[in-house]
């Protein structure tokens, strides 16, 4: 299923970071909307986020100027996503969550509406085993901000087929994000990657070989990293880096990315990084 320009109608279910983020990707380029979540207050700290995102994304120039925003809905349920010609499942990273979900929105999108788990490193495959249709389901792994990083890890399960991947690439061009496609595998390319040196950055500091600070300028510096990967950790949300963490040492059984000691300790106090203010580093305030 192919569709043109002002033709996309997205669904996003989750309004968390990663779900706020999306839809005010989305909205940014005049997509209209629906995201849905449990929680009504969820729903309604998101509108707020998003708010507040696009006004800060307008100021970087990181959407078209003069653009109307797309239409925003929130909901507690699902039912909006019969008439989606997307959907876009963020919720937490835990497969039984998303195989939920994604089963019971299943039963409302039309057959030809690809559903997309956006994933950090959850197979494919594992999330489509409940689905009537697997072959609609297609992974995505957007960075945060969204608004600012235009490139998406697509990722094609087994069983996903070639008109689920074209919608999806439509989707992702309709909001100027480029597409890398990859094959399904626990981690897939960026988090398997990324997600144990951050891993191994941790407990060089527990260690106490070095500072914080100094391990993210050394990689800064010497690597070229970008923010260093204790500063990525604390945006990535300590809770989120752990659970991705322990789903790839589950199903890889690699000592690098069993979940170390200090980031277990920053997650059971909650310190969670930028959006509780306090992680490897002290923001001061709540950031979202």
């Amino acid at each position: 299923m192919e569709f043109g320009p002002g033709e996309h109608r997205l669904t996003v279910l989750g309004a968390g970071v990663m779900g706020s983020n999306i839809t005010t990707l989305a909205v940014g380029y005049g997509l209209p909307v629906h995201l849905v979540d449990v929680d009504q207050s969820t729903l309604d700290q998101a509108r707020a986020r998003i708010d507040r995102q696009l006004r800060h994304a307008h100021l970087l120039g990181a959407l078209p100027a003069g653009q109307p925003a797309g239409e925003l809905v929130t909901s507690t349920s699902v039912a909006g996503a019969e008439g989606a010609t997307a959907v876009l499942e963020a919720v937490t990273e835990l497969p039984e969550v998303k195989r939920k979900v994604l089963s019971e929105v299943a039963a409302v999108v039309p057959p030809g509406a690809p559903l997309v788990s956006n994933t950090s490193g959850i197979p494919i495959d594992e999330l489509a085993e409940d689905l009537p249709r697997p072959e609609q389901l297609v992974g995505t792994h957007f960075m945060n901000p969204t608004y600012l990083i235009k490139m998406v890890e697509l990722v094609r399960g087994p069983r996903t087929s070639d008109a689920a991947v074209a919608a999806v690439e439509s989707l992702l061009v309709a909001i100027n994000r480029t597409a890398v496609v990859v094959r399904d595998d626990p981690g897939f390319v960026t988090s398997r990657l990324l997600h144990p040196m951050i891993n191994q950055a941790a407990r060089i500091v527990e260690r106490g070989t070095a500072t914080v600070d100094a391990v993210d300028t050394l990689m800064q510096g010497c690597l070229g990293h970008p923010t260093g990967p204790l500063r990525t950790a604390d945006l990535i949300g300590l809770d989120n880096l752990v659970d991705s963490l322990a789903a790839l040492y589950e199903r890889t059984g690699e000592q690098s990315c069993r979940p170390c000691d200090l980031l277990l300790e920053k997650v059971a106090s909650g310190d969670l990084g930028r959006k509780t203010g306090q992680g490897f580093y002290d923001y001061g305030e709540v950031l979202s």
